[in-house]
């Protein structure tokens, strides 16, 4: 494409408000171009004599919409692809969805002869667990779609696994792990055909998943990346066609493994750890596509600062609708799931908790665990808290599922077994005078003092 002086009119697809989509605006404009934030505030697409118009309309759209942690990531991949039609478009729709989904990703690289661990999809649960023996005695079972760690299990393959957890899809994949050292991976975050930075990420104290979101620790890496590591990223994000991206590794006795490739991956733990923000980056590469020239001093001088103030783009917000959020009651029934099966079960809703709690008898028995992670759990008057272990749990309300974190407690003096916390009450909105138990005594003791 021809180059200009013109400004280009970046668009950001992004429904959410995160710093990541927030600092690749700031950057458009800090490089004298004009940032457009696509949210649903201010967009809409038109077909009218056969002729299609974008409003508010761009040059070239950068994807970030969120599609791991959605109930319905189908809709969000054909809303960006009509955008792709009718705009070019970095990170697009056929990409990201062989990007978020994890097996797709792996059968994909391995097809392309870049390493990856062994894992086994089944669709049936006598073939899941026919094959689970290869894997050891522990294993890694992930769901096919997933975020921030969630929907990532470390689990006894003595025991059988479902192939599903709620309706996403579960696998098996061989855990690759050094006994020699801590447990770390290795994130290198790509732009084009560059390394913007890399950082070991190591598990915090009692888990083994190296996730920032989970609490895990960081540690620069660029300045001594790993040849074939580095190769690999490149290779990697190259073959499933990103503009950017995530991508993460793990050394095994066998050299560098390709565990997941993330097209919406964070910029807090990088920054953290190498004082690099990919934003500027995303930008000029965005701006270069359409035409637009930017300075590249600049954008380097950008990059030492992770901008993630609110754009100037920032629509105006149009006040939500009662009928747009789903009410729930103060007592609900709900469906939990775990990696061996689920139960129907009451759960109380408590907007004074941060997150979801479940007693340990259920979470054993639905498979959720626990992971030996811990998290410190207020209670009552004490300002310390104590420390509790936390599991991947999947909660079903009504047509929703919610995958959370959730802490692992003895609630067996409790009325109920699972407690609704701000994790998932935050979509909903809680009538107190609504229970599912409408049988029972309006509160208890015991439970009116969680």
């Amino acid at each position: 494409m021809a180059m200009t002086d013109a400004p280009v009119r970046v668009g950001v697809l992004s429904l959410h408000t995160s710093k990541e989509t927030k600092a690749i605006l700031n950057a458009v404009e800090d490089l004298g171009h004009e940032p457009v934030w696509l949210r649903r505030e201010n967009t809409a697409i038109s077909i009218e004599n056969s002729e299609v118009t974008l409003e508010p309309d761009v040059d070239i759209i950068a994807n970030r919409l969120l599609l791991s942690n959605t109930e319905e990531p189908a809709e969000g991949l054909g809303l960006a692809t009509t955008f792709e039609r009718i705009r070019p478009m970095l990170n697009t729709p056929d990409a990201v969805l062989g990007a978020i989904h994890k097996f797709a990703t792996g059968a994909t690289l391995a097809d392309w002869n870049i390493q990856v661990p062994d894992a086994l999809l089944a669709l049936s649960n006598d073939r899941l667990n026919e094959g689970r023996e290869r894997f050891g005695d522990v294993g890694v079972y992930k769901t096919a779609i997933g975020t921030h760690g969630g929907g990532t299990w470390k689990v006894d393959l003595t025991e059988p696994v479902n192939p599903k957890v709620g309706n996403r899809q579960a696998f098996l994949q061989e855990l690759i792990d050094r006994d020699d050292e801590a447990h770390r991976d290795l994130r290198i975050y790509t732009v084009g055909d560059e390394i913007i930075g890399a950082m070991y990420r190591y598990a915090p104290e009692g888990d083994w998943r190296t996730n920032v979101a989970l609490g895990g620790s960081v540690q620069d890496a660029s300045g001594d990346l790993p040849e074939e590591a580095a190769e690999t990223a490149l290779y990697a994000a190259d073959v499933l066609g990103l503009d950017y991206a995530g991508v993460d590794l793990v050394e095994g006795h066998d050299g560098w493994f390709v565990l997941e490739v993330n097209p919406t991956a964070g910029f807090k733990g990088l920054y953290e750890a190498t004082e690099t923000s990919p934003a500027p980056y995303i930008a000029q590469l965005a701006i270069e596509e359409a035409g637009g020239t930017v300075d590249p001093e600049r954008v380097e001088g950008l990059s030492n600062t992770l901008d993630d103030s609110m754009p100037s783009s920032m629509p105006r917000p149009e006040p939500p609708t009662s009928d747009e959020v789903p009410m729930i009651g103060y007592i609900e029934d709900v469906v939990v799931i775990g990696t061996s099966g689920s139960k129907q079960t009451l759960a109380k809703s408590d907007t004074g908790a941060t997150r979801s709690s479940i007693d340990t008898s259920l979470a054993a028995e639905i498979g959720a665990g626990p992971i030996k992670s811990m998290t410190r759990v207020r209670s009552g008057s004490s300002k310390t808290g104590k420390a509790r272990p936390v599991v991947d749990l999947v909660i079903g309300i009504g047509g929703n599922q919610h995958t959370v974190t959730a802490s692992v407690e003895d609630r067996g003096h409790m009325d109920y077994p699972l407690l609704l916390g701000r994790d998932i009450l935050q979509h909903y909105r809680v009538d107190v005078r609504r229970r599912a138990d409408s049988d029972h005594p309006a509160g208890r003791e015991s439970d009116l003092e969680e």
